[in-house]
């Protein structure tokens, strides 16, 4: 990404789309209600995926566990919060999105039209899920260790992985369930700290391997668009290519493959982005930024009201 230009003296802005965990029973809608950009994102997903505004604005919580829910339900939202922006006059330079969270950010870029994201999106959970099946797994947040410290313990553990560079002291390690537990052991030792991850497998692990041939076999037949923002890579830590081909081969492999979270808001700001926009349910990505960067500005997108913060903060109505 050419860095952008800052002589007007107006923030440059990324968008960074919610990923799978951030989910919750109501989320999206008051901003269905408010903004018409929101509603046609919904409305959209819901002809493709009828149920779907239903399970976001009152679906239970084991109901939206399910990852076969979670995805299309966290991409709608996402989705529906960055064009409500869009609509209020709030454009980004760049925008980023983790794991799930990326294929809304490429539909919002343009790669994707609403429609073809969220069948992208209900195969990918598709997939994802029968790797879980197939491969029982599990996924520990370390907290309190260096990423160089958890690859170590990691591989001490065997059958285990960081597959989430969170922030300089945020690693998640997926693997085999009794890798997880010797390593909950070890970060003990080391006089870090680990938590369960309350997902259904070893996302981002080799676990998912065949996750990244369905997918890619899925976009050789459902090609991409080239992007008219620039998409940062969850795979590489660096802005996608530009051709179709490339684009469906990092986003295949990025299910299979360790996010490489701070590299890319490392990368961004490098490139000039000072301010951080978090869109879709909560605020993990916020406190990931301010865990992470010196020097910017992070706000969300969930809700009517922050809506209009931002729109105060960051342009006209």
């Amino acid at each position: 990404m050419d860095r952008v230009d800052t002589a007007a003296g107006r923030p440059n802005v990324a968008f960074l789309f919610a990923g799978q965990g951030s989910q919750k029973s109501g989320m999206g809608h008051d901003l269905y209600e408010a903004s018409l950009a929101a509603r046609t994102v919904f409305d959209a997903v819901e002809k493709v995926r009828p149920g779907t505004r239903e399970q976001c604005f009152s679906g239970t919580k084991e109901e939206l566990s399910l990852t076969k829910n979670t995805q299309p339900c966290v991409f709608a939202v996402d989705l529906a919060c960055a064009c409500a922006l869009r609509e209020r006059g709030i454009a980004p330079a760049a925008v980023a999105g983790h794991s799930l969270g990326e294929v809304a950010a490429l539909a919002f870029a343009g790669a994707f039209d609403v429609a073809a994201a969220t069948r992208l999106v209900q195969e990918r959970a598709r997939l994802m899920t029968a790797c879980c099946d197939e491969h029982p797994g599990a996924m520990r947040a370390v907290l309190k260790l260096d990423a160089a410290t958890v690859e170590g313990l990691a591989a001490q553990a065997r059958e285990a992985w960081p597959v989430n560079y969170n922030s300089p002291l945020q690693t998640v390690v997926a693997g085999s369930p009794e890798a997880c537990e010797k390593l909950d052991a070890l970060v003990r030792e080391a006089h870090g700290r680990s938590m369960a991850v309350a997902v259904s497998g070893a996302f981002h692990s080799p676990y998912m391997a065949a996750a990244t041939d369905g997918l890619a076999a899925y976009l050789a037949a459902n090609p991409p668009q080239v992007p008219s923002v620039t998409a940062w890579a969850n795979l590489t830590g660096d802005p996608y290519a530009d051709t179709p081909a490339q684009i469906a081969q990092t986003l295949s492999a990025q299910v299979s493959h360790p996010v490489r979270w701070v590299d890319e808001l490392h990368g961004l700001q490098a490139a000039g982005i000072d301010t951080f926009v978090e869109v879709g349910p909560g605020h993990t990505l916020t406190g990931l930024v301010k865990r992470t960067l010196e020097g910017v500005t992070t706000y969300n997108v969930e809700t009517p009201d922050q809506l209009e913060e931002v729109v105060q903060a960051l342009g006209e109505a």
